[in-house]
């Protein structure tokens, strides 16, 4: 008997190459005693229109997610808030505010490292990547450079309880 299909996953280099560019915006957060998110926002030449990190704290702004100031920047760089053909590579699991806005801004790809449990709206918690109910639907890849992702962000948390 045959147990449930496995999932695969295909992980393309450009995928690790740009999830690194993202890992470089988490470290920025890190320094400011942010919590350590980075994202990167790739065109379909490639190119990199934006890159943000997390600046809750130093703004005093709740919506101040690497994700949001990413399409803020990208937005105004090319003038238009459609960022049509682009994918977005970010570090942790997008939040159910960042999908939100990713999906208004018509992004066409979500690449992330780890998943987020109890806030994750690319699938964990939530799948708005995919909710028919929305009217833009966007590909999702998870687990790029996961360890990576994930050891940034536990050290954070684990250095804030000590």
């Amino acid at each position: 008997m045959l147990g449930r299909p496995q999932e695969i996953k295909i992980i393309l280099s450009k995928d690790i190459k740009y999830m690194r560019h993202a890992l470089i915006e988490a470290e920025k957060a890190k320094r400011l005693d942010e919590v350590p998110i980075g994202a990167v926002l790739v065109d379909h030449k490639e190119r990199i229109l934006a890159r943000s990190y997390n600046r809750i704290i130093h703004k005093t702004d709740p919506t101040a997610h690497a994700e949001i100031l990413l399409l803020r920047k990208a937005a105004k760089k090319i003038k238009n808030y459609r960022l049509l053909r682009t994918t977005l590579y970010v570090t942790i699991e997008p939040c159910i505010m960042c999908m939100g806005a990713i999906v208004h801004a018509r992004v066409a790809r979500v690449v992330f490292g780890a998943k987020d449990i109890k806030w994750g709206a690319a699938g964990s918690l939530y799948n708005f990547a995919d909710d028919k109910r929305l009217n833009h639907k966007i590909e999702v890849t998870g687990g790029v450079c996961e360890t990576e992702c994930k050891t940034i962000i536990q050290q954070f948390f684990r250095k804030k309880r000590v």
